[in-house]
């Protein structure tokens, strides 16, 4: 009795399934995926070279009635390296003597030698420019100088004198 049993409940129509998916379907899919995209991709260069022949061969030179002045083929001070520039003796010097490198070793030699010697800044207003290595000594010295905008009373210098700000 328990074998009739089971074969009323069994359905004929139903089978057990060889595969999930079909395989050759999915491979020729992903065959014309790839064609598709390798013919794409050729005829966009293809169209791509045309049209900048294209373009090439029919935009003219530019047309402009403009005339350059007198001195424009080299910009105006301070400009960028490599363009010919005076020397100190007033030659022109070729362009490769002066490089970025060489313009940094001079300004370095120049602020070096602003820092080490005694020059006017404004002589009518008497302001002077000092060695770096005096102007310390004079601060040490002197102390700082008093505006008088602190409000402090009673400033003591570096010399030891007590002051009073007004």
């Amino acid at each position: 009795m328990p074998e009739q049993d089971n074969k009323e409940i069994v359905n004929v129509e139903t089978h057990h399934e060889t595969s999930d998916v079909n395989v050759r379907a999915l491979l020729w899919t992903v065959v014309i995926i790839v064609v598709f995209a390798a013919v794409a991709h050729v005829l966009v260069w293809l169209m791509y070279r045309y049209l900048r022949q294209h373009e090439r061969a029919q935009t003219p030179p530019a047309v402009t009635a403009v005339t350059l002045p007198s001195g424009a083929e080299t910009p105006s001070e301070p400009r960028l390296q490599p363009f010919p520039s005076r020397g100190p003796n007033g030659k022109v010097e070729p362009p490769y003597t002066t490089t970025p490198v060489m313009d940094l070793k001079q300004m370095r030699a120049a602020e070096d030698e602003a820092l080490k010697t005694s020059a006017w800044i404004d002589q009518q207003k008497g302001i002077v420019r000092i060695p770096i290595d005096i102007a310390k000594k004079l601060v040490i010295q002197e102390g700082l100088p008093v505006t008088g905008t602190s409000g402090t009373e009673g400033t003591t210098t570096a010399t030891g004198t007590t002051g009073t700000n007004p």
